[in-house]
């Protein structure tokens, strides 16, 4: 796995891919068209942002490269890389419980916050891709 160096893209499985923690400058791509939605992506080194149609999908702090993100209605999966640690922010429903999977071992029960994000530690190290996976209990 490697950074998106085109920001973002939609790969032949039907999933998406975006994001480069390599750049030392930010750098956005704006309306991507995927599956009848608008997608906006910023990365850097510092941070990494995904909006759809306008709304939060994800984010993290430092900038991270996230393959293959998938999503349905209850569950979202997608493997990330990054330089070190970051701290992930995903779009879920307000208030909403669900069971997280750090590389396919259940790390515990999140509920997501009124604003409908969920916030994960996931330590990460250089070179070392991490599958994420979210599902809604």
């Amino acid at each position: 796995m490697s950074v998106i160096n085109e920001l973002l893209r939609a790969e032949d499985n039907g999933k998406l891919s975006f994001g480069n923690y390599e750049l030392d400058s930010k750098s956005k791509l704006s309306d991507f068209e995927y599956k009848g939605d608008m997608y906006k992506v910023k990365t850097f080194k510092e941070i990494t942002k995904l909006e759809r149609n306008g709304m939060f999908v994800y984010e993290s702090v430092p900038g991270t490269a996230v393959n293959n993100f998938d999503e349905t209605e209850d569950e979202m999966e997608f493997t990330v890389e990054g330089y070190g640690d970051a701290q992930v922010t995903v779009e879920a429903e307000d208030g909403a419980e669900y069971k997280v999977y750090i590389d396919n071992t259940n790390v515990g029960k999140m509920k997501a916050n009124l604003g409908g994000k969920l916030v994960l530690s996931v330590e990460l190290d250089p070179g070392k891709p991490v599958d994420v996976k979210v599902v809604k209990i």
